[in-house]
């Protein structure tokens, strides 16, 4: 199917090796816990996917992430969505201009260099609270080093992360203000521990088990300060929440191509039937390169991430849509038949429970269509 076809050769050519390597395992494998997908992805070089070629990555821009992040979820709704989360975390950290913290280049080199992958333990999953809002708190030791303490559940990539970042509330001292702040910090660093919390089959190749935090120490130059100018903290957050709508709708628009590929493939329904979901995919992955396209053209601001959100909400019915017609298409004996189809029909329905929600944006994006300025949720 063209769109597919597009994104494996976008995804072929910054990521050599991984599509076919995935294609070739069975999807039942490849969503399961303990999937090999996680670790091809890093065999292949997906660590250094959005990081600049200066520093040793594959340089993909936001409408490369689009299509690689397709490709990859066709194959493995699990490993898009682990993955996702590492794209969000470089992306954020990219965002950190080299004037407010100067180790950003050299962290991203060591990322792309070394293979790492980077959890992220910012508050996705956490009901009511912005993504980049601290959850967890940092306070200063006698010895100058600082101690985190918090958890995160679910934290996709718990098994197999190299970094894990967060962002932190630090106490404030003498005399000072309470102050943000990311932490990068090493994964097999005193205090942190992992425990099972996914129960449900959907998914659970992404590793999306709890990470605790238990006074984990953590030295200077693995704290990114933000600054103290709030319009800095408050473009970092937003540039952080349109990276992560696009990733993540790119991953689960990937998952419907497939049920859609599947239809073509067996040629079901009628020549109307087909047409009509390869408009619907083919308009969704379009409204996702507009989303990309904005942010390459460094607009990041409030109206940009309300114009993502509309984005990601519109593919998250388009998803829902594409796969449920699919699967009628398909019929009941390939639903019978082959856990395949009834395993993307639920994982497709998880989009919803990433932030934000429509509940927690309905106030800000009805002032926006209003006309009034969005406010971040």
């Amino acid at each position: 199917m063209r769109m597919l076809d597009e994104a494996r050769s976008h995804c072929d050519r910054l990521l050599p090796g991984l599509c076919p390597a995935l294609s070739g395992i069975p999807l039942q494998e490849l969503e399961r816990p303990g999937s090999p997908a996680i670790e091809l992805f890093r065999k292949y070089g997906g660590a250094g996917l959005l990081i600049p070629t200066e520093h040793g990555g594959a340089g993909a821009g936001p409408r490369d992430a689009v299509r690689t992040m397709a490709a990859l979820s066709s194959y493995s709704p699990s490993l898009g969505a682990a993955v996702a989360m590492h794209g969000f975390s470089v992306a954020t950290l990219r965002a950190v201009p080299e004037s407010v913290n100067p180790l950003v280049p050299v962290l991203l080199g060591a990322v792309a260099g070394e293979r790492l992958l980077v959890a992220s333990a910012f508050a996705e999953g956490t009901s009511g609270q912005g993504v980049l809002t601290p959850t967890m708190a940092a306070r200063k030791a006698e010895d100058g080093r600082y101690r985190v303490t918090g958890s995160k559940k679910p934290c996709s990539l718990s098994r197999s992360m190299d970094l894990i970042t967060a962002s932190v509330r630090l106490a404030a001292e003498d005399g000072e203000e309470p102050e943000t702040a990311i932490v990068l910090i090493p994964a097999t660093a005193e205090g942190i521990s992992v425990h099972s919390f996914w129960d449900t089959p959907a998914l659970a190749g992404a590793e999306s088990d709890e990470v605790r935090f238990d006074e984990v120490p953590c030295g200077p130059e693995e704290l990114l300060r933000l600054g103290d100018d709030p319009a800095d903290a408050e473009r970092l957050t937003s540039t952080g929440l349109i990276w992560f709508q696009l990733i993540i709708s790119s991953v689960y628009a990937g998952l419907a191509a497939s049920l859609v590929e599947e239809v073509f493939r067996r040629s079901r329904g009628s020549t109307s039937d087909r047409a009509a979901l390869g408009a619907g995919l083919r308009s969704a992955l379009l409204q996702l390169d507009t989303v990309a396209l904005r942010l390459e053209s460094g607009e990041s601001g409030t109206g940009a991430l309300a114009d993502a959100l509309t984005v990601r909400y519109a593919v998250q019915d388009a998803v829902s849509d594409l796969s449920g017609r699919s699967a009628e298409l398909l019929g009941g004996m390939a639903f019978i038949n082959s856990p395949d189809v009834a395993y993307r029909l639920a994982a497709g329905r998880a989009l919803a429970f990433h932030p934000p929600s429509r509940t927690s944006t309905a106030a800000s994006m009805d002032a926006y269509f209003a006309g009034r300025p969005f406010v971040m949720p």
